[in-house]
């Protein structure tokens, strides 16, 4: 009986198979659209990772708070109207804390080594009118054809037509704000932004000869792991450098697009979010761009001949931007304080002593000061934007 089933079945289905489309009646169906989760299923173990994970971040997150102050002063928008600069975009960050820093100090004579756009210059030098000289420095040669308009006015009406130099004791306030101008990243052609196509350029000074576009295509394949690896402290650092050597087979990378798409092509969404990429391009960006204009080098140097510079009871501020700098920044700081000096800086860091003890209690910005031989750290920890002007610089960052 089973025997004369299965032959039964067996010739059944022969008949099917050999019959042409057109004998059997086309069935009914309409489409459904169907996805296929492949997420791991939320076992045990994987909330137990998950939660561990959150409270790690979380716990990373209450470190950095512990390590700096959160400023005090509320954002005053009449400041960044009057100081901003709307044709190129620019806000002076930080402004409200930069002129309390050196509001008790009698600014004879003041050096803003990061000119940009002239923001803080214009703001410090109608606050003293007891200013005689300035100087505004910036490699970026834009950068002083836009700061002009700032500052015209303002040098006009605080030094008329006085032609002299720096006094030889030195100077009383020296500013260095390590940030890029927004005016830099907004223009495509000179190849700072993630999001807009332009040559891999990345200099700062148009005359310097380096090029991000030389890095990626010419450099030791090791050079360009280790920018990855120690300027962007990128994690993926390894992946993207084998790409980015692959892609000089196929004539190699010569724009911010061709690259962006390099990182995109090696960023896992699971791994970043959806902009994971963003991210990655972001540190990549920044590593090419220390590299070309050599920065924390410049900075090295440049915060040791700052301290050269000033005057007894000077004060010098530095604003940075990512931990690389805040590093270098805080190492130089502790140099300066601890290091052996002549005679003469005995004698100014004496000067420094008495200014500082008799301004203490005007200042509430200062914080944990560490004193020095030599000098004294006014903020032990840095002091980081009011929560208002971190606000205010996400709503301008997600507009432009």
């Amino acid at each position: 009986m089973a025997l004369q089933a299965a032959t039964a079945a067996k010739s059944l289905i022969k008949k099917l198979l050999f019959q042409p489309p057109s004998v059997f009646a086309q069935p009914k169906f309409s489409l459904l659209h169907c996805s296929v989760s492949t997420a791991p299923r939320r076992t045990y173990s994987t909330l137990r990772n998950k939660n561990k994970s959150e409270k790690s971040q979380k716990q990373k997150a209450e470190l950095y708070i512990k390590r700096r102050t959160r400023s005090e002063r509320e954002l005053n928008e009449e400041f960044f109207r009057q100081y901003g600069n709307e044709s190129a975009a620019h806000v002076p960050v930080m402004l409200g804390e930069v002129l309390d820093v050196f509001a008790s100090v009698p600014l004879k004579s003041f050096v803003d080594c990061t000119l940009g756009a002239g923001g803080h210059s214009a703001a410090i030098i109608q606050a003293h009118p007891e200013m005689e000289f300035y100087v505004g420095l910036d490699v970026d040669p834009v950068a002083h054809q836009i700061a002009q308009a700032q500052l015209n006015t303002v040098l006009h009406n605080n030094f008329g037509q006085s032609s002299a130099g720096f006094t030889a004791n030195g100077v009383q306030g020296i500013l260095m704000d390590l940030g890029m101008s927004s005016m830099q990243v907004n223009n495509a052609e000179r190849g700072f932004s993630v999001l807009s196509d332009g040559p891999l350029d990345m200099r700062m000074n148009p005359q310097a000869s380096l090029k991000a576009e030389d890095i990626l295509n010419f450099w030791p394949d090791a050079e360009v792991g280790r920018i990855l690896r120690d300027y962007g402290e990128e994690s993926n650092w390894f992946a993207l450098q084998k790409k980015i050597v692959k892609a000089r087979s196929s004539g190699g990378l010569h724009s911010t697009s061709e690259l962006v798409d390099l990182i995109r092509s090696s960023t896992s969404w699971i791994r970043g979010g959806r902009q994971g990429w963003i991210k990655t391009a972001t540190r990549v960006f920044q590593a090419l761009r220390i590299a070309v204009n050599d920065e924390l080098n410049t900075l090295k140097d440049s915060i040791h001949c700052c301290f050269e510079s000033l005057d007894s009871g000077g004060r010098l501020a530095v604003i940075s931007f990512h931990s690389l700098e805040d590093r270098i920044v805080k190492q130089a700081f502790l140099d300066i304080i601890n290091s052996s000096q002549d005679g003469d800086k005995e004698e100014r860091n004496f000067t420094n002593s008495i200014k500082l003890d008799s301004c203490k209690e005007k200042e509430a910005w200062m914080k944990q000061i560490v004193q020095g031989p030599n000098a004294s750290i006014l903020t032990k920890r840095p002091i980081t934007p009011s929560e208002s002007e971190e606000i205010e610089s996400s709503k301008s960052e997600r507009q432009t």
